[in-house]
């Protein structure tokens, strides 16, 4: 699977492919003999997953260093992520599991990305139906951080614990967000703010977030 990921094969027959057209060097590799999808699959099958992402987080924290004085365009001092997540559409017959329509199966991968050299921080596969806000509850937030994330994300009493960790969030309001001003701050919008307000939000029960 090591070469696989070097030569980057995308299926396990883009494997097998590839390793029957390489065959008279495949001993010098350490493999001696013929290798078949089945065979691959039965090694991912009983293999632990926790050996790959331990691995993954000892890389990217070797490659957060590299990229930690990457200028993105913006002038901050202090770490900036991204949160966000897409569904991957999968066949629900061969992926029963992945529970998302009645008709249709798909997994969605969560990922915060430090925006320092777009590398990704945490990763999280969850089948297509968990909604993308209870995510905040598996992130480990960075004191000082800056998270940007959609408005999938809005959940006052979630986004409390950024507050609670001395992190600061940027999201987008949802359509029918109901709340009245309570202060106006004078902004300089030479700076490219729009306007600096103290809000409630109107509402019993969204008031006792």
């Amino acid at each position: 699977m090591t070469f696989a990921q070097i030569t980057y094969r995308q299926s396990l027959r883009d494997i097998e492919t590839c390793l029957r057209a390489m065959q008279p060097k495949l001993y010098h590799c350490g493999i001696r003999g013929t290798v078949s999808r089945n065979t691959l699959a039965n090694a991912n099958e009983h293999r632990d997953w926790r050996i790959y992402a331990d691995f993954a987080q000892v890389l990217i924290g070797k490659a957060r260093v590299l990229y930690a004085n990457e200028d993105f365009g913006i002038q901050l001092n202090r770490e900036v992520y991204a949160l966000d997540s897409t569904t991957i559409d999968l066949c629900l017959s061969l992926f029963p599991w992945a529970k998302f329509r009645k008709h249709k199966a798909a997994v969605k991968l969560h990922t915060l990305t430090d925006l320092k050299g777009s590398i990704p921080t945490f990763i999280r596969i969850t089948d297509g139906k968990v909604h993308d806000v209870n995510i905040l509850d598996d992130l480990t937030l960075g004191p000082g951080a800056l998270y940007i994330m959609d408005r999938g994300y809005l959940d006052f009493a979630r986004l409390y614990t950024f507050t609670q960790n001395l992190s600061t969030f940027i999201t987008r309001a949802k359509s029918n967000f109901d709340y009245r001003r309570l202060y106006y701050h004078k902004v300089d919008k030479a700076t490219g703010l729009r306007c600096d307000q103290t809000i409630m939000l109107n509402g019993f029960y969204a008031s006792q977030d």
